[in-house]
This record gives C-alpha cells, structure tokens and sequence, in this order.
C-alpha cells in the first residue's frame, strides 16, 4: 500500500528512502531476511511484531524475546502488559534509549545487552527444558513455528 504518512520526525524516513529505483521490493527483502534467520536464535523486543508484518514465521524456540522474559516483568511487577523497551532499558540497565528518532540499531543493541545481561540464566532454564517467557499475544501465534 501506498504509505501516506511516514512519520519522518520519529522514523527518519523519507519519501525517497521507499522511492521505486532505490528501495527493494517487499518479496526480496522478506525472502532475504527469511534466509538470514533461518536456523538462528533471534534476539530483540516485541519480536512478533516484526515476524508479523515481514509474515515469516520463527520457531519459538528460537527467539529471545526480552519484551517476554519473565525476569524481566517480574523485576517490573508487569506480568500481564508487554513493557517498552525504553522503560527495560531504564529500570534494568540505567540507560537511555530512543530518545530522539526510532533507530533500529540503537533498538538492536539495547535487546541484545538486556539479553547478554541474562543470557547464562535465559539459556541454563531453556537447556532444561523450561521456558523462561511469556507467551506472546494470541492473536500473533501464525508468527511461530
């Protein structure tokens, strides 16, 4: 669909960034980002959103969702409502994030230190057999294999 608003204040994106000649087409990028994850763990924040609109699905067992871990919302007392990645950041590491625009990278790099803080405890209780997250909203189960 034709996108009407870009929101470039807090994006970054512009017109010309999606112009024809220069941006590639949906199906290569979800192709290629298909490829890249395949047989990978993935780490970030509110991964299903993501998996969502590029519609590829990911094996549960391979995501380290830091919007999920329960050590996480419980630290926050939040166990029923998805907590931004801004606030994680803030409680659990004393740092800002986003304050200006969304930066991808700046996003990336804050989902993987929260996770790197925990790694070794995330992953001994999924060697167990255990699972240490919450699941994600219902309605983005086709997201998960």
């Amino acid at each position: 669909m034709p996108v009407s608003d870009y929101r470039t204040s807090t994006t970054g994106i512009e017109a010309a960034h999606l112009h024809h000649d220069t941006a590639m087409k949906f199906d290569d990028v979800q192709k290629q980002v298909a490829d890249l994850i395949r047989s990978k763990i993935l780490v970030g924040h509110a991964l299903w959103q993501d998996l969502s609109v590029l519609g590829i699905p990911h094996p549960a067992v391979a995501t380290r969702d830091v919007a999920l871990y329960q050590p996480f919302r419980n630290a926050l007392k939040s166990t029923n409502q998805v907590i931004g990645l801004q606030t994680l950041m803030w409680h659990l590491m004393r740092r800002r994030v986003q304050d200006d625009k969304i930066c991808a990278l700046e996003n990336s790099r804050a989902a993987l230190d929260l996770y790197r803080s925990h790694a070794g405890e995330w992953e001994s209780t999924v060697s167990k057999g255990q699972w240490p997250s919450f699941l994600p909203p219902n309605t983005f189960s086709r997201c998960y294999l």
